[in-house]
């Protein structure tokens, strides 16, 4: 049935009888208005049909034309339904049915709008098209990230345990701060005691007048946090000394009354400003004072030492793989084995630039076999060969049989540090499989590890597939699986784009999305999706044929002469190559712009050509998802819809029109999916997509456009 609907009408203006005197007769004048140009070039739109009636059941029986809507419009049941119920037979919710629409940052899931939208859809007659299933944009991001992230381990979050900031240790440590003191007062280190000495041998008037640094400048304080000062100290009698830490221009002040037995005394303080010095003063005792350490200290949440592994060094049979040093031990059954000879031996078992350490604490764990008990061996581990260099030897005694020693490295500098294993004179013949070396790490929780992020991501999935494959009970039977998973640049190591990823897009993507592949894996990703989706399916009233689709953009691009339609069907392959996988169509999203550049338009085309050729010999279903196009003039600017002329309108009519055409005459028919068109009608102003751009079949006031006929001639075959 043609649409009767008038775009424009003509106009008929008439006149009032005019009387006149005399002898003139009365005369009914009538006058016609020329109907504009722009008027006129519209008309011809209402000689057209509804769109769905271009499509030939008969050449194209499971061909779906498509639009692409809100649920809720749809829902509604106003302008947008109608449209939608006259001229289509599929919808695409465009968010209704994405991940963070439906699951909240508990985890919990709503399905309500879904359930509204479908059950709609089947009173209008229309099928829907899920978008989207898998895919890294428009995630609940703040559920997901929780889901991995580290796990509280097993400490009262109520005890408190105190951290060093700094500590000087005078049974080591020389004595070298500020002092003032008066004549005959001594003050230094006392090595056979292990302490600082501070001898007065008569009192002062005021306290003040002997005192002196006991830690320098630059402590670590920060103002207003607040610190405990400790102090481990005696005297010849019983006395007090007062304590002062801070700058000169502000301290916190105390004092401890001590006697001839060494006590450790301790104060808490706030600072008053950052950093300073610590001072004392104790002029009014006669005597000598010692002072074994003085520290500083602050209080946190007690913390669970973990190891974290740094390096793993395996063997593969073969001769000896490193730097030869004393001998040369081969490599059989996966462990560097050691026949003595009689003479001296060493030997890499890990060199430095396998073994890349931060400062910190670590642990090493040796793998070892011997075939009988042995002493005498030593494990070094050392940050290259240097006077300087730092160096740490174990002395080492083997067991018969095999074990796994353990050696602990404390305050590592830093660096690459080659370990070496000295069997020296031994008799015994080793058999060495492995050296793994861990940091040491205080803590209150620790990372999952990769294989447990997986699992626990893998459920997450699973469980919102199901959720939305119940929600929607059968009745949507194609998806987007996947959507947008493939890299516009880079290459996977056999020339193609790999997978997005948070390493690979910018800082701000990589922040507000959330990467599946990241953590599922890139060949991972798509067949927990591809086989969540078919389980769920038919566990919830799917009884016709599923249809999943790996959508993507620019396909069609000219500029690396569709690379990444290549690399899609490239990663398709490797995906299915499990023999389980199975995806049976691609989604090509062609949001294009028309061209005022001859050249330019030509590249295009050509381009949207050889898309379709890469697609259609990929043997999959193909549909054009998510279809609209916008106007580039020759400045290379895009064209807003009210500065647009007729023959720009006109020209992105014959753009429509030629890529529809394309798909059916390159597509073969039974790989004939469906186009959806992405935009009923022009984009307002305010709209986040391709906002102001002449974007629809219709104009805001839900006119028919020049591209409404392009489209029609398109699927018309004109």
């Amino acid at each position: 049935m043609k649409h009767t609907k008038n775009i424009l009408g003509t106009m008929l203006l008439m006149t009032a009888v005019v009387a006149t005197s005399s002898c003139v007769d009365d005369k009914l004048l009538a006058y016609q208005v020329e109907k504009p140009a722009s008027i006129a070039g519209m008309e011809y739109l209402n000689d057209y049909d509804a769109l769905k009636s271009y499509v030939s059941s008969s050449a194209n029986p499971d061909f779906k034309l498509g639009i692409a809507l809100t649920a809720n419009d749809y829902i509604n049941g106003g302008q947008i339904t109608r449209l939608a119920n006259s001229n289509f037979v599929e919808m695409t919710a465009g968010n209704a049915m994405k991940y963070a629409s439906c699951v909240a940052e508990d985890g919990t899931m709503n399905f309500d709008a879904v359930e509204k939208f479908v059950a709609a859809a089947k009173a209008g007659g229309m099928t829907i098209y899920g978008h989207t299933l898998g895919w890294h944009a428009q995630q609940n991001n703040k559920y997901l990230n929780k889901l991995i992230k580290d796990k509280e381990l097993d400490v009262d979050p109520d005890t408190k345990v105190d951290i060093e900031d700094c500590i000087v240790d005078y049974s080591k440590d020389p004595y070298t701060f500020w002092n003032q003191v008066p004549d005959g007062t001594t003050i230094g280190v006392n090595s056979s005691e292990g302490c600082l000495e501070i001898v007065n041998p008569v009192p002062t008037e005021q306290n003040h007048l002997v005192q002196y640094h006991v830690i320098g400048d630059n402590l670590p304080t920060l103002k207003d946090q607040e610190y405990k000062l400790k102090i481990m100290i005696k005297g010849t009698g019983k006395g007090r000394i007062s304590i002062g830490v801070g700058p000169w221009s502000g301290r916190a002040d105390s004092g401890f009354d001590f006697d001839t037995e060494w006590k450790e005394y301790e104060f808490t303080f706030k600072a008053v400003a950052d950093g300073g010095h610590v001072m004392a003063q104790s002029g009014l005792f006669a005597g000598t004072i010692q002072i074994k350490y003085v520290k500083i200290v602050h209080s946190e949440a007690a913390a669970v030492e973990v190891e974290q592994e740094k390096t793993l060094r395996t063997y593969q049979d073969g001769p000896f793989p490193f730097y030869a040093m004393g001998c040369e031990p081969p490599v059989i059954n996966g462990c560097i084995h050691f026949v003595p000879t009689g003479d001296w031996a060493q030997f890499f078992i890990l060199p430095g630039g396998e073994n890349v350490l931060e400062e910190g604490n670590y642990v090493a764990y040796l793998d070892i076999t011997s075939d009988k008990d042995a002493s005498g061996l030593k494990f070094v581990m050392q940050n290259g060969w240097g006077g300087d260099a730092q160096k740490f030897e174990f002395p080492i005694s083997v067991k018969a049989g095999n074990q796994v020693l353990k050696m602990k490295f404390s305050n590592v500098e830093g660096g690459d540090y080659d370990i070496i294993f000295q069997p020296q004179n031994s008799d015994a013949i080793l058999d060495i499989k492995s050296i793994k070396v861990c940091q040491l790490v205080k803590m209150n929780s620790i990372p999952l590890t990769p294989e447990e992020k997986k699992d626990t991501l893998t459920w997450a999935m699973n469980t919102w597939v199901e959720g939305m494959m119940k929600a929607t009970a059968g009745y949507v039977t194609a998806w987007d699986v996947v959507n947008e998973a493939i890299a516009g640049g880079g290459d996977d190591g056999e020339g193609f784009y790999p997978l997005q990823s948070a390493s690979n897009v910018s800082t701000e993507d990589a922040k507000k999305n959330f990467y599946w592949q990241d953590y599922l894996g890139s060949e991972d990703y798509v067949r927990i999706t591809v086989a969540a989706a078919r389980k769920y399916y038919a566990e919830n009233g799917g009884t016709n044929p599923l249809k999943l689709f790996i959508n993507d953009y620019n396909l069609e691009s000219d500029w690396d002469d569709n690379k990444k339609a290549k690399s899609l069907v490239h990663w398709i392959d490797k995906w299915e190559a499990d023999g389980v996988t199975k995806i049976d169509g691609i989604g090509t999203q062609m949001h294009v712009s028309c061209y005022a550049k001859e050249a330019t338009q030509k590249s295009k085309e050509e381009h949207v050509v050889k898309m379709f050729e890469i697609l259609a010999a990929s043997g999959k279903l193909v549909k054009i998802s998510e279809l609209d196009m916008g106007y580039i003039d020759e400045d290379g600017n895009s064209v807003k819809t009210e500065n647009m002329t007729e023959a720009q309108h006109k020209a992105m009519a014959e753009y429509y029109k030629f890529i529809v055409k394309k798909y059916f005459e390159i597509i073969p028919a039974d790989q004939q999916y469906g186009i959806t068109q992405w935009c009923i009608t022009d984009s307002p102003n305010d709209s986040g997509w391709r906002g102001g751009e002449p974007v629809g079949l219709w104009d805001a006031n839900y006119n028919r456009k020049h591209t409404y006929a392009g489209f029609a001639d398109g699927l018309a075959g004109k």
